[in-house]
């Protein structure tokens, strides 16, 4: 692994290391932060309304990055989005009025787009083709383990504070000061980046296209604009049908994913240390998955192995939302992370290498639109059915609706992206 590592390019490296930083940063931050604003007294339904306005201020922003990103410096935009998110952490770390939890979760959601819109087409750009699968398997798993580290390690730390006197609030305050400070240390590898050569190759484009050509030239130029006009529409019909699967998981996962901290909090009045430890020790069990998600992609074919993986997720997604039993929950919930987390490489993979490098970035950012969609309005549902029916019978029906919404999606990828050999014999012969 270390001599793969250090065979890297100089960028892949360095995109790494940031990503590392960026996310032990994020993670502070996605574990701890609603529990910091139960800390300053408000309820589940300010909780919803600030994951809710963040994730769809971040859809909103995700289809203009994905564009700009395909048109300028997908480097210059990362160092931005970096640079932004680890102030706007520091400002969240100290204001907790109404209007400031708002304002600031709606900023925090438009720069967070960046990375989750341009990382995957970074990658796709710095590398090889038959390189890819691998890759996004290793970029995934660095992503959650820096995740890991950032949650597991905020937890540990806030309840030492708080064993040492410091009161459950300012414990978790400086905790995500923490977080805010090291999002910012994730900019400094992202400036030693070079520009890739199909960035390069983009910008030239736009002022390479010569406005005086002769009458020669014509007919190439149609038949070139006919080819443009087929690999449009089909990259689109891709997209398209990509993005209805996508929002179905997104509504889905915003009923349970944003909240699990909550509910293990909630329901079994378990510690920060010991969420902390256990949510991290899905992401543990994810990484894994995913670095067996190519194997099982090579010997069933990607399409097939995303649908199983969420599949197999299902009966341990029930099984957390309705046991009375921490253990059984913390097993349950450890491995539906990882196995409907392990299949997200695998869908990055099979979206870039079926859609054309000029729409790759608006492709990742509309499926990723697709799936902040389904967070930003399913925090109010949530929120509704845990304050309206309990810590039991709330996250049971959202866990059981989740269900439900897996299912169809799993159904209409599998039907809508596999392939089909049977028809591919007989047009052959």
């Amino acid at each position: 692994m270390i001599s793969e590592v250090r065979s890297w390019s100089r960028n892949i490296q360095l995109f790494f290391l940031a990503n590392i930083f960026y996310q032990i940063g994020t993670g502070i931050f996605s574990l701890l932060y609603n529990l910091y604003i139960q800390g300053l007294g408000y309820g589940d339904t300010m909780n919803g309304r600030v994951v809710s306005i963040q994730s769809l201020a971040t859809a909103i922003m995700f289809i203009p990055i994905g564009l700009i990103g395909d048109r300028t410096s997908r480097k210059r935009l990362l160092i931005i989005g970096g640079l932004f998110s680890g102030v706007l952490f520091l400002g969240r770390s100290f204001l907790g009025s109404e209007n400031s939890l708002v304002i600031l979760a709606v900023l925090t959601g438009l720069f967070a787009s960046i990375f989750q819109v341009l990382a995957i087409p970074y990658l796709a750009e710095n590398i090889d083709k038959a390189q890819r699968l691998r890759m996004f398997s290793y970029f995934s798993s660095v992503v959650l383990a820096a995740q890991v580290f950032g949650s597991m390690g905020g937890g540990v730390i806030a309840d030492l504070l708080q064993e040492v006197g410091v009161t459950r609030l300012m414990s978790l305050r400086a905790v995500l000061l923490t977080g805010s400070i090291t999002t910012l240390v994730a900019v400094i590898p992202l400036l030693f980046l070079t520009e890739a050569a199909s960035t390069l190759h983009r910008n030239l484009k736009v002022s390479a296209d010569p406005n005086t050509t002769g009458a020669d030239d014509r007919m190439p130029r149609r038949d070139k604009e006919k080819n443009k006009d087929k690999e449009s529409s089909r990259d689109y019909k891709f997209i398209s049908r990509f993005v209805v699967a996508q929002l179905l998981v997104g509504l889905g996962s915003g009923l349970v994913v944003p909240y699990l901290n909550l509910y293990f909090t909630n329901r079994f009045a378990v510690s920060l240390s010991a969420m902390s430890v256990l949510i991290s020790l899905g992401q543990v069990m994810t990484i894994v998955s995913m670095l067996i998600g190519p194997s099982l992609a090579a010997r069933v074919g990607p399409v097939k192995a995303v649908v199983i993986f969420q599949i197999l997720s299902l009966p341990f997604l029930l099984l957390t939302g309705f046991t009375h039993f921490l253990m059984v929950a913390s097993i349950s919930f450890l491995f539906r992370q990882a196995l409907m987390n392990a299949a997200n490489p695998i869908q990055s993979s099979i979206m870039i290498d079926r859609v054309s490098d000029r729409r790759r970035g608006v492709a990742n950012s509309l499926m990723q639109t697709a799936f902040m969609l389904g967070w930003a309005t399913m925090g109010p549902v949530q929120s509704y059915f845990v304050t309206s029916y309990g810590n039991y019978w709330g996250y049971a029906i959202t866990f059981s609706i989740t269900g439900v919404l897996y299912i169809v999606s799993s159904l209409m990828y599998f039907f809508m992206f596999r392939e089909r050999p049977a028809r591919a014999v007989k047009t052959a012969g």
